[in-house]
C-alpha cells in the first residue's frame, strides 16, 4: 500500500479541480488561490503519482489516461469525507449559514423557489440560496464539479447521472389582457391561429413550440410574432399590447392581474418538472432538508385553475 501521510485533503481538492477544470486559471479562482500555489501543486501531484496527469494540447490541458483514471475514485473519495464531516455535525437550519446553489430558469424561479423562500427566510434565515441559469447541457458537469447542488428542469432533461425526483404536472394556459378587442369569449380555432402571439424560447430566436407542433397536425399555423427568451416578460407584453400566449399554468399565480385565463381551442401536451442533484451530496443531511422543503413547498402552493 502506498504511504498515504505526504497527501493531505487540499492536495486531493485541487487534483479534482485540475482533473475537472483542465485550466490552471480556473482552479485559482474556484479554489481562491494564486495560479503559483496551484502549479507547485500540480508539480507535487505529479511526483506522488509519477504521472504528469496533465498535458497540453491543441486546444489547452487534457488529463492523461492516469488522471482519467484517478477522477472517479477520487470523486467517491471526497463524497465520502463531505458525508462523515456531516455526519459529526447534526444539521440545524435555525443556525445554518450554508449557502445552497441551485440552477433555474426564470420559470423556476417563480414556480419553485418563490414558494421556498418564503419558508426559508422563515425557518432558515441564515441560509443564502444562489440561482445560477439553467443550461441543460452543462447540469451535469456543473453538479459534479459542485458549483450547483440541485437544478430544476423538465423530466425529459434531467442528466442520467444524476438523482431526481418529480415535483409536480404543468400545463398550459391561454391569456390575453382583459377587454381584448378581437375576444369574446373561447375563440375558434381560426381566431386563435389569426391573433399575434408572443413564444417563449428558452434558448433564444425561435418561433415553435409544443402549441405549433400541435397545429402543423392540424395543418394549421399560429401568428407568431415575438419570440422571447424569459417566462416572467409575457404577462406584462400581454396586459399592454393585443398579444396572446400559451403560458404554463404555474407562472400565472401572482401575475394575472389584468388579464384574462381563456379556454383554448388547442391545448398542448403539459410537462412534468424535476429537481436532480449529484449523488455527493445525496446523503448530506443539510441538502436532504433543503430538498424535502423544496417538495413541500411546490405540493403546498396552490395551482391557478387551467382549464383545458
Amino acid at each position: 500500500m502506498r504511504n498515504i501521510r505526504g497527501i493531505d485533503l487540499e492536495l486531493l481538492l485541487t487534483l479534482e479541480a485540475l482533473l475537472t477544470e483542465c485550466n490552471v486559471t480556473r482552479v485559482a479562482q474556484r479554489l481562491h488561490l494564486s495560479q503559483p500555489t496551484v502549479s507547485v501543486r500540480l508539480g507535487k501531484l505529479r511526483r506522488l503519482f509519477a504521472d504528469p496527469l496533465l498535458v497540453s494540447g491543441p486546444r489547452g490541458m487534457r488529463p492523461t489516461a492516469r488522471g482519467l483514471e484517478l477522477l472517479a475514485p477520487l470523486r467517491d473519495a471526497l463524497s465520502g469525507v463531505e458525508r462523515m464531516l456531516s455526519a459529526q455535525t447534526p444539521f440545524d437550519p435555525a443556525s445554518s449559514d450554508l449557502t445552497w446553489r441551485v440552477a433555474a430558469s426564470d420559470y423556476a424561479q417563480c414556480a419553485i423557489l418563490m414558494p421556498l423562500l418564503t419558508h426559508l427566510r422563515r425557518h432558515a434565515p441564515g441560509i443564502r440560496s444562489a440561482v445560477h441559469p439553467l443550461i441543460p447541457a452543462e447540469v451535469a458537469r456543473m453538479a459534479e464539479r459542485g458549483d450547483i447542488d440541485a437544478a430544476f428542469s423538465t423530466t425529459d432533461t434531467v442528466p442520467e447521472s444524476l438523482r431526481s425526483v418529480t415535483l409536480f404536472a404543468e400545463s398550459y394556459q391561454f391569456i390575453a389582457r382583459k377587454h381584448h378587442p378581437l375576444l369574446k369569449g373561447t375563440p375558434t380555432l381560426a381566431q386563435f391561429c389569426a391573433l399575434d402571439h408572443v413564444l417563449v424560447s428558452p434558448t433564444g430566436g425561435g418561433f415553435k413550440g409544443p402549441t405549433d407542433v400541435l397545429l402543423e397536425a392540424r395543418r394549421r399555423k399560429r401568428r407568431v410574432v415575438l419570440s422571447v427568451p424569459h417566462f416572467l416578460l409575457v404577462p406584462d407584453l400581454v396586459r399592454q399590447s393585443d398579444m396572446v400566449a400559451m403560458l404554463p399554468a404555474r407562472l400565472l399565480k401572482g401575475h394575472s392581474q389584468g388579464l384574462q385565463l381563456l379556454d383554448s381551442p388547442i391545448q398542448p401536451p403539459g410537462y412534468d418538472m424535476a429537481m436532480s442533484w449529484h449523488e455527493r451530496v445525496h446523503a448530506d443531511t443539510a441538502h436532504a432538508w433543503l430538498r424535502e422543503q423544496v417538495i413541500q413547498a411546490v405540493t403546498q402552493a396552490a395551482t391557478p385553475s387551467a382549464r383545458p
